[in-house]
C-alpha cells in the first residue's frame, strides 16, 4: 500500500474511531433517536453538493429504491443502536463490538448468497464469535439505571447494530453493484434522514440540547459520517475492498484512545483480549489472514 493511501487509511480510521467519542458526548442531551436524525442530516447536507457536483442525481433516481433500503439498515438503525449504547458504555467497549461487522457480513454472504467460507474464514467466524461472547459475558448486566440503560441492553443494541451493518454489506453486494458508491453514499443520509424525521421528532428531548451537543452532532455528521465515507470510497478505488476493509482493525485503537484523552476512560483485561480475539478472528473470516496461502510475488 503507497504512502498516501496508508495515511488515508489511518486518518479514516481516526475519524470513525472519533465517532464513538462524539456519540458518547452527545447522546445524553439529544437522546439516541435524536442524535442519530442529527447526524443523518449534516451528513446529508455535507454530500448533497458533491451528489450535485459529479452530476450523480440520474444514478440516484434510477436506485432510489436499494438506496434507501441501505440508508434505513446501514445508518439509521445502527446509529440508532450505537448512540443508545453511548447512554451507558464507553467509547472503546462500543468500537470492540463494532469491530464484529465483518464478522456478521461474513455470516450472512454464506446463508443468504451462498459464498461458503473457507476453513481458515470458518474458524475465525467461531474466533470472532468467541471473542463477543467473552466480552458481553463479562459486561451484561440488564440492571436500569436512573438515566441509562443497563450495559447489557447496550451490548445487545451494539450487536444489532453490526448485524445491520452485515445485512446492508451483503445487499449492496447483491443490489448495488455497479453504482458509483458518491451516490450510494448521500443518497442513503438521505434516506436515512428521512426515516429519522418523524421518530426524532416524537423523541426530541424536552430541555433544547446545548451548544456543545450540536458541535459534536455537527462533528459526528459532517467529519464521521460524510468525510469518512468519501476517503472510505476513495480507498475502496485506490486499492480494492478487501485493503479498505482493514480499517477495522484500526477503528477500535483510535476510539480507546480518544476515549481515555477526553473522558478517561481504561481498558480492562478482559477488553483488551476480547479485542485481540474479535480482530483476529475478523482477519480470517474476511481472508484478509489466509494461513498456507503464499504471498503473491511482485512484478
Amino acid at each position: 500500500m503507497k504512502r498516501g493511501a496508508l495515511i488515508e487509511l489511518v486518518a479514516l480510521a481516526a475519524l470513525w474511531g472519533a465517532s464513538f467519542l462524539f456519540m458518547r458526548l452527545g447522546a445524553a442531551d439529544f437522546g439516541a433517536v435524536a442524535l442519530a436524525a442529527v447526524r443523518v442530516s449534516f451528513a446529508a447536507l455535507a454530500l448533497l453538493p458533491l451528489l450535485w457536483l459529479h452530476r450523480l442525481g440520474p444514478a440516484l433516481r434510477r436506485h432510489w429504491k436499494a438506496i434507501a433500503f441501505v440508508g434505513v439498515v446501514n445508518s439509521a438503525l445502527p446509529f440508532v443502536a450505537f448512540s443508545y449504547a453511548a447512554l451507558s458504555i464507553t467509547a472503546g467497549l462500543s468500537s470492540v463490538f463494532n469491530a464484529t461487522a465483518p464478522l456478521w457480513g461474513s455470516l450472512i454472504a454464506w446463508w443468504w448468497l451462498h459464498d461458503r467460507p473457507t476453513a481458515a474464514r470458518a474458524a475465525g467466524l467461531v474466533i470472532g464469535f468467541a471473542g463477543v461472547s467473552w466480552l458481553a459475558w463479562d459486561k451484561a448486566s440488564f440492571q436500569q439505571g436512573a438515566d441509562a440503560p443497563g450495559p447489557g441492553w447496550a451490548i445487545v443494541a451494539c450487536v444489532a447494530g453490526t448485524l445491520c451493518y452485515g445485512i446492508a454489506a451483503n445487499f449492496t453486494k447483491r443490489h448495488l453493484g455497479g453504482v458509483p458508491p458518491l451516490a450510494v453514499a448521500a443518497g442513503s443520509q438521505i434516506s436515512a434522514s428521512a426515516a429519522l424525521l418523524l421518530p426524532a421528532w416524537w423523541l426530541w428531548p424536552a430541555a433544547a440540547p446545548g451548544g456543545s451537543a450540536w458541535l459534536y452532532a455537527a462533528l459526528l455528521g459532517v467529519l464521521c459520517t460524510g468525510a469518512a465515507y468519501l476517503l472510505y470510497f476513495r480507498l475502496i478505488a485506490q486499492v480494492g475492498p478487501a485493503r479498505a476493509i482493514s480499517v477495522t482493525f484500526l477503528i477500535p485503537l483510535f476510539a480507546v484512545l480518544w476515549g481515555w484523552i477526553f473522558l478517561a476512560e481504561t481498558v480492562t483485561p478482559v477488553m483488551a483480549g476480547a479485542c485481540a480475539a474479535i480482530v483476529l478472528g475478523t482477519a480470517l473470516a474476511t481472508g484478509l489472514l489466509a494461513p498456507g496461502q503464499e504471498a503473491p510475488q511482485r512484478v
